[in-house]
């Protein structure tokens, strides 16, 4: 039993011998993707002493909103938040109810989204969040142009320390990780509530967003 054990541990010291040195690298690359996607929530809200009655009022801008919006081609909608809560005195006492639902919105045709947000106002609701992002196939071309010129990137950085060293080297371990995109732009309360007076369609910018991989890893040396 000893032999057998001195064997193995002989064996596992000439592969750490023949090993050669290790070294950590990572690279980094980005690609912008058009924000070709825009995103918008909208709710109705209404404030009361009767939840009965608010749920009423709500439900019913929300159904008239709906068939709105599902008259335009290409605009995609569900059903978002809903809450009802009580609204409080200063003496910690129930003075009424407030109930709120939200309907998001989602499209490639910012055009549309534009002309809905303004008819929508018109119509009682408000605008919540705005945000553009690239659609889903968007996205996934710059992710695959980005992984690529990251990996090439970690794939120089290797050769050229392997050659300073004059070396053959392996790639040992890799990881690969990806990021990006930008934060939903909230409409300014002031602002809509000025856009539903003048009964104005939503200014939509496209934009980009910058897509980044990192990739670190480790790489081996070659005796």
């Amino acid at each position: 039993m000893k032999k057998k054990l001195f064997a193995l541990l002989a064996m596992g010291l000439a592969a750490t011998a023949h090993a050669g040195a290790v070294i950590d690298l990572s690279a980094e690359a980005s690609r912008p993707a058009v924000n070709d996607m825009v995103r918008a929530s909208v709710f109705s809200e209404a404030t009361g002493s009767n939840p009965a009655e608010l749920a009423r009022r709500v439900n019913g801008d929300i159904a008239e909103a709906l068939k709105v919006i599902r008259e335009r081609k290409g605009v995609n909608v569900k059903s978002g938040s809903q809450s009802t809560y009580p609204v409080y005195t200063q003496s910690r006492k129930i003075d009424g109810w407030r109930m709120r639902s939200e309907l998001l919105i989602e499209s490639k045709d910012f055009g549309a989204v534009s002309e809905l947000l303004g008819r929508l106002q018109q119509m009682r609701l408000a605008v919540g969040d705005i945000s553009q992002m690239p659609s889903p196939d968007t996205r996934h071309q710059a992710e695959d142009e980005a992984m690529r010129e990251a990996i090439r990137a970690f794939q120089s950085r290797a050769a050229l320390i392997a050659d300073a060293l004059g070396k053959g080297w392996k790639i040992k371990q890799m990881h690969i990780n990806q990021a990006g995109g930008v934060p939903p732009m909230p409409l300014a309360r002031g602002r809509a509530v000025m856009m539903a007076a003048e009964a104005a369609p939503a200014p939509l910018e496209a934009g980009e967003s910058l897509i980044t991989t990192n990739v670190s890893g480790q790489i081996e040396l070659a005796d």
